[in-house]
Parts: C-alpha cells; sequence; structure tokens
C-alpha cells in the first residue's frame, strides 16, 4: 500500500481518520483513463494514520511547493493567475470507479449540478456513470458532448416548458415528477404513440443533512412530494392515469453533506412500506427506486465523511431483507453523488491582495470570494487553506481569509490557521474545491468566473477559461 505525504503546514492538524471516512480506493479499475494508467497512491490509510483532504496526488514539491497531478501549484498559478480551480482528472475518475465498486448492480447518476463541463462529462460517461442534471442547458451540453440521453435523469422542483421539450425532444432517460402540476404539462407534451419514463420524487419526513439550507427530506421545503399528507400517493395516482406517462419507479433525495448511513437505511424501509401500497392499491410493482445522494465529504481534517462500502453494503442489504419481508421483487438501484465525486477532486488557488490587523482579528483579503464560492455566505462551510510557493518558519495564527467583494459576509475561511508572516502576494490552496464552486458562481462586482484547469500526469490543460470583461459587455446590449 503507497501513502502520500504532504509538506507540513500550520493548519492541519494531524488527526485519525474517523470510522465514517470515504478514503481513496486503490487506482486500479476495469476502465482506464483514455491514454495512461491510473497513478499509485491515493489507497485507504491505516487508522493510526492522518488522513488528508487533498486529492490522492497531492505531493510536495521541494520545500515550499506541491504538486497536484503531478503539476506544481505554483505553476499554475503564474501560467493561469488567479483565483482559478484545479481540477484533478484522475481524483475524479478513481471516485467514478469507487461507487461502481460499492454498488454493484446499481445505476450511479452522477449530480450535475456539482461541476459540470465538457470534461466532466466525457470523464463520467468513459468511467460507466449516468448522468442527473436539473435544466435544460445542463441536458443540452451533456447531450452535444455526446453523452447518451437515455442515460440521463431530469430533476427539478420547478421544470420550464422549455425543461420538459428539450428532455422529450432529446429523448432522456427518465424525468423525476416533483410537483401533481407537473403531470399533467408533461403528459400533454409527450408525443401521440410514445410514453415518457418518469419517477415520483416522494418526501420520506427523515431530517439529514449539514445544515438546515440543505435538507430536503423533511416536509418543510420545496421539494418532492409528501407520503405524510398523502400528496405523494394521489401523485402516484395521477401518474398512472395518463397513457403517456409510464411509471418506472419512487425517487427521494434526503440533503447534503449526510456523514452516516442510518438516514439512509430509514428512507429505504419508508420507501419499500410506499412500495408495498401502491403494489396493494394498484396492482403494480415499481421497478426501480433511486435513494439520489448527498454523500458527505470532508472540508478540513478530522472531520466526518461518509463511509462508502458501508453505505452500499448496507443500503443493499436493507433493500433486500425489507422487500423479502414484504414479499416484493427487489428494484433497480439508483444514486445520484456529486460532491463525493467532483468535491475532493478541485483545489481553487488565491493570491493574497491585503492583510489588515484590527484588534484581535486578522482579516486576509484575497483576489476571489463570493463571487467564486459563495457557500460559507450561504451555510457556513468551513475550509482549511494553506500557504503555497513560500517557506515559512512563523508559528501559525488564526486568521479569517476573506473576499474582494462588498459584503461583510464575503468570508472564505473563517478560522483559519496560516503562519504569522502571512503577507500580500502569498498564494493560497483551498482543497475540496471541485463542488459547488464554479456552478454557483456569480457575476457579483463584474470580477468574472474563474477558469478551470484539468491535471493529469505532470500535464495541465484549460477546461473552462476565463471570464474576461468582454465576456460581460458583450451581453450587455445596449442603453
Amino acid at each position: 500500500m503507497s501513502h502520500r505525504t504532504l509538506p507540513p503546514a500550520g493548519h492541519e492538524a494531524a488527526a485519525p481518520p474517523p470510522a465514517t471516512a470515504l478514503a481513496p480506493p486503490p487506482r486500479t479499475a476495469a476502465r482506464p483513463p483514455s491514454g495512461s494508467e491510473p497513478r499509485s497512491g491515493g489507497e485507504p490509510r491505516s487508522g493510526s494514520e492522518p488522513r488528508s483532504i487533498w486529492p490522492a496526488s497531492a505531493a510536495p514539491v521541494g520545500q515550499d511547493d506541491l504538486a497536484v497531478g503531478g503539476v506544481p501549484l505554483t505553476e499554475l498559478a503564474d501560467r493561469f493567475g488567479t483565483p482559478a480551480y484545479v481540477l484533478d482528472e484522475d481524483e475524479v475518475r478513481h471516485r467514478c470507479r469507487a461507487y461502481l465498486r460499492a454498488f454493484p448492480d446499481t445505476e450511479v447518476y452522477y449530480a450535475a449540478k456539482a461541476f459540470l463541463c465538457r470534461a466532466m462529462v466525457h470523464w463520467v460517461q468513459e468511467e460507466g456513470l449516468g448522468l442527473d442534471v436539473c435544466s435544460a442547458g445542463e441536458l443540452e451540453l451533456a447531450v452535444t458532448t455526446g453523452f447518451p440521453p437515455e442515460r440521463i435523469v431530469l430533476h427539478g422542483n420547478a421544470k420550464s416548458p422549455a425543461d420538459l421539450r428539450t428532455a422529450l425532444r432529446l429523448g432522456v432517460g427518465r424525468i423525476v415528477i416533483d410537483s401533481t402540476s407537473e403531470i399533467a404539462r408533461l403528459a400533454v407534451a409527450v408525443p401521440a404513440g410514445s410514453r415518457q419514463k418518469v419517477l415520483v420524487r416522494v418526501v420520506p419526513g427523515i431530517a439529514a443533512g449539514g445544515h438546515a439550507k440543505i435538507r430536503t427530506g423533511t416536509d418543510d421545503q420545496k421539494f418532492g412530494l409528501s407520503i405524510a399528507d398523502g400528496s405523494a400517493q394521489h401523485a402516484i395516482a395521477r401518474v398512472l392515469s395518463q397513457p403517456r406517462l409510464e411509471l418506472v419507479g419512487l425517487h427521494c433525495h434526503l440533503g447534503s453533506q449526510i456523514t452516516t448511513v442510518k438516514p439512509y437505511l430509514s428512507a429505504v424501509r419508508r420507501l419499500i412500506g410506499l412500495l408495498a401500497r401502491i403494489r396493494e392499491h394498484h396492482g403494480i410493482t415499481l421497478p426501480e427506486l433511486d435513494l439520489g445522494g448527498g454523500h458527505g465529504v470532508a472540508y478540513r481534517p478530522g472531520e466526518p465523511a461518509l463511509d462508502l462500502a458501508s453505505l452500499g453494503t448496507k443500503i443493499r442489504a436493507e433493500l433486500a431483507g425489507g422487500c423479502a419481508a414484504a414479499g416484493l421483487p427487489v428494484p433497480r438501484l439508483a444514486i445520484e453523488p456529486g460532491r463525493a465525486i467532483a468535491g475532493p477532486a478541485g483545489v481553487v488557488l488565491y493570491r493574497v491582495l491585503s492583510v489588515k490587523r484590527t484588534g484581535a482579528h486578522t482579516f486576509v483579503a484575497v483576489d476571489g470570494g463570493m463571487s467564486d464560492n459563495p457557500r460559507p455566505a450561504l451555510y457556513g462551510v468551513r475550509y482549511a487553506p494553506r500557504l503555497v510557493g513560500r517557506a515559512s518558519a512563523a508559528a501559525p495564527e488564526p486568521v479569517t481569509v476573506v473576499g474582494r467583494h462588498c459584503e461583510a459576509g464575503d468570508v472564505l475561511a473563517a478560522d483559519a490557521q496560516l503562519p504569522g508572516d502571512i503577507r500580500p502576494g502569498d498564494l493560497l490552496a483551498v482543497p475540496v474545491a471541485g463542488a459547488y464552486h464554479l456552478s454557483m458562481a456569480s457575476g457579483y462586482n463584474l470580477v468574472g468566473r474563474p477558469p478551470v484547469i484539468a491535471v493529469t500526469d505532470g500535464h495541465a490543460r484549460l477546461l473552462v477559461r476565463r471570464e474576461s470583461l468582454a465576456d460581460i459587455q458583450e451581453r450587455d446590449i445596449g442603453l
């Protein structure tokens, strides 16, 4: 077993991995990346070793730099500028393979909302995953890149007419019904003589997730149809009355950043109960069950992450046992991971613009902020930035890394540990930045969105170019 050792940094206190850590699996799989074999490293660490939140390829370069995918981060910052997102292609691929190993005989759909670009579509397809999209834009990008539409699931609590028309025109494999009003609107849009496969998204009444704003399995939020008040059962009956809709299964999504298996097992039990009632009331057995995603990852050393192998084993056992007890055949299982595939594969680079000490607080301002990562402002996510490109003997001190935007809430990392001599011009790298950064980026203050650079085997290539002032001005068509 090979292990990587990162250079010491003040903010990375060694901590043993929790029992639920989602450790990167060995880089061996039946689907090697096109043109290259997976690198060694990234294997699960033993319980006595510190767990890294960096991509498996992360390795020291000299005394002061760090390489990802074999490319020094300082080199990437000099070549592409900052802010910039760095995405480790091999990390993405081996996380896709980890899901296929943990969930055999399961449809694994990558949740495109976490991060999507043409290269990501290509990698996901090569690794054998399906795709979960939430708009006509995501769907068009995927299909025009060559992704088979029949392996795509369309989501959304408020799908527009354009979303539905695009899905039907391109032949999307599944559409997830999220409201009763959507049923008739979709049914009338399906061409005569054909049927569209659909699932009904149900709310199982389970609270799970890292923050109230990302919990979607309870009755007090906008997604899905409640089992408790009968909305789900009513929607199912209405779908079954539409000859142009083919109900193939149930769907639920409990929330995001879930780090324990228990909520998923509770959801399986409640959905099996609903499947049994559907058979009793309507005389049909639905063949599919989609449990969504929301699998938690660690953003800082020592934080818990979902144990993927345990999740796969326990869900399949619960499903098999519950169906046997209910006298039901085991439905085809589907899951929709997004963050757990893209998040740990990404690193974002920033330059320090100013350091301001006010009383007991030190504010380190960088050249990005809430326009390229709104997550700390939205729901309090905490990151662990580190200094790269300069050796420092200064003791680490607690600082607040802030952005350049005109908001007091523009905080990227509160209580971060950085060297006491941090200064303008320094380069900061923030790991676990591959999900919900660029996909949620905005045009605030018209600073432009950062580029995305892929790294693998010592090579870097631009996937998404930096948004320029010219791009922004071209959208403003006049007085």
